[in-house]
């Protein structure tokens, strides 16, 4: 199975971005990935338009067998399983490019909903024995987060692919600020345990 597994940079109110670093760990060859799982690492821009163009562009170009879409939630405090990516973007803040974008569908003519067609039940069985606090979100807010979540999905659909494609939030980094957040160390292994679920679906 190919990953095709994205994080992002950093943007306003976010200095350090947790879902870079998943990225950069699977991205070194000696760490073991399940067995018959080959990683496409991306970390994308948090720009509505340009992170829009590479998702697109990724899922086309390298016809993965699968998608994983990581963001960061600072005020959540456990992993959000997301299951519904929403036609509507409402930014509260601009994206790294300084556009704000409120109030708007993101693909006219579209559907209002795209639903998660990851192994969604398997990963939260996995989180949770592995005692990694986990929950299904129907919010992915209205950010870039939820941009490319619903780009994504849409893309496939129009591709007619019957790819697993869906979205996870994982909590801030401790110490990174206001919000408690998570070590690294447990925040990798909560990623790690997301693969495993994609990979034996």
């Amino acid at each position: 199975m190919r990953l095709l597994m994205t994080g992002f940079m950093p943007f306003p109110g976010v200095d350090v971005n947790p879902t870079q670093l998943p990225i950069r760990y699977f991205q070194d060859e000696t760490v073991a990935l399940p067995k018959g799982v080959q990683l496409i690492p991306e970390v994308l821009p948090t720009a509505f338009e340009a992170a829009e163009l590479r998702i697109r562009h990724l899922i086309r170009e390298e016809q993965p067998d699968a998608v994983l879409c990581l963001g960061v939630a600072q005020k959540r405090e456990a992993i959000n399983i997301e299951r519904i990516a929403h036609n509507w973007d409402e930014a509260i803040i601009p994206d790294m490019d300084g556009v704000q974008l409120s109030g708007q569908k993101i693909v006219s003519d579209a559907p209002e909903m795209y639903y998660s067609t990851l192994p969604i039940e398997r990963m939260m069985a996995i989180l949770l024995a592995a005692d990694i606090p986990a929950v299904f979100s129907d919010d992915a807010g209205r950010y870039v987060c939820n941009h490319v979540f619903y780009c994504a999905r849409h893309e496939i659909d129009q591709l007619g692919r019957n790819m697993p494609c869906g979205f996870v939030h994982v909590p801030g980094l401790a110490g990174m600020g206001e919000f408690p957040g998570w070590e690294i160390e447990r925040l990798l292994d909560g990623v790690k345990c997301c693969v495993e679920a994609i990979g034996g679906a």
